[in-house]
């Protein structure tokens, strides 16, 4: 008697599709957010919203501390320290939404250096050619005539891209728990040193002016990026990683830059050049064969991965 593999429904792509454009807005929203509060602040903040009131109705999820300190340490601290100072100092938000996917690859490398996992076939040539594309996207970018990318806001991006993988790391240690426990808990331990990161690289002043000025446009950013983008956003993904297997669900996140690159372009007016669109197609394409390249190999070779 075999078991039925479960169904991909109408019920699981709305929820899917609701996950991918929360977080394809996300890089947008940090550029509005920005514009009235320095990137330290706004993750302490984020974070001051994403733990209260959430911890005070959710139970602490039963994990080793030291698993929990470095979860957020890397994936949250780490991530959005690097992600909202790379676009606070130039980095467009369409690029950023695309070259944060590199975690994926640095996931598969930290993986196999840490935990032992196997490296296959896909991963390294889905590395090899994601990593040509982001030579052609960087080089086109710190290039561009019209609107240049700093190279320190790329390299940002990449460090952020490196802290999520790592996180994903200390995910995988944790093991199955509650998400919505777990994020709203680990966001605790980022908002002190968001704080002193502020004051020592932003200064006292601009905390207080900034404070002080505090708009409607940052307010609803920072409400946006704690209760849609991380409290709604990972809960739902924890239900669709619940219900479905995970290699359903896992390439769901590759919409995330198509709806980054576009709504950037909508919104914000961020157009990419020709040789911008070719490296960003190739970074695509090497994401595509790291997530699908095992079935393709697999229904070609049997027995190859």
């Amino acid at each position: 008697m075999t078991t039925a593999l479960p169904r991909f429904t109408l019920k699981h792509a709305l929820t899917a599709l609701l996950v991918v454009t929360l977080w394809g807005l996300n890089f947008v929203v940090i550029k509005f957010g920005l514009r009235g509060v320095p990137p330290l602040l706004m993750g302490a903040l984020r974070f001051c919203l994403v733990a209260f009131p959430a911890i005070l109705f959710l139970p602490r999820p039963k994990i080793p501390l030291k698993l929990l300190l470095g979860y957020a340490a890397t994936i949250s601290l780490g991530q959005f320290a690097f992600l909202f100072t790379a676009m606070a100092v130039g980095m467009p938000a369409g690029l950023a939404s695309l070259v944060l996917q590199s975690q994926a690859f640095f996931t598969v490398m930290l993986s196999a250096l840490i935990l032992k996992d196997k490296l296959y076939i896909q991963n390294l040539l889905g590395m090899a050619v994601a990593g040509i594309g982001l030579v052609v996207l960087g080089s086109a970018s710190l290039h561009a005539s019209a609107h240049p990318v700093p190279m320190a806001g790329l390299a940002l991006t990449l460090c952020a891209a490196l802290s999520w993988a790592s996180g994903n790391v200390f995910n995988k240690k944790i093991g199955p728990t509650n998400v919505l426990s777990l994020v709203a808990w680990s966001a605790l331990v980022p908002i002190l040193p968001f704080f002193a990161l502020s004051y020592l690289f932003e200064g006292g002043d601009a905390i207080v002016y900034s404070l002080q000025h505090f708009n409607l446009t940052s307010a609803l950013a920072i409400v946006y990026l704690a209760v849609a983008a991380t409290l709604i956003g990972y809960t739902l993904w924890g239900k669709l990683l619940g219900s479905l297997p995970t290699h359903m669900v896992a390439p769901l996140t590759l919409m995330v830059p198509v709806v980054g690159l576009s709504s950037a372009w909508l919104i914000l007016g961020e157009a990419l050049s020709q040789q911008q669109m070719t490296g960003a197609v190739i970074v695509m394409s090497g994401l595509l064969i790291n997530v699908f390249g095992g079935r393709i190999l697999g229904a070609m070779i049997p027995g190859l991965r």
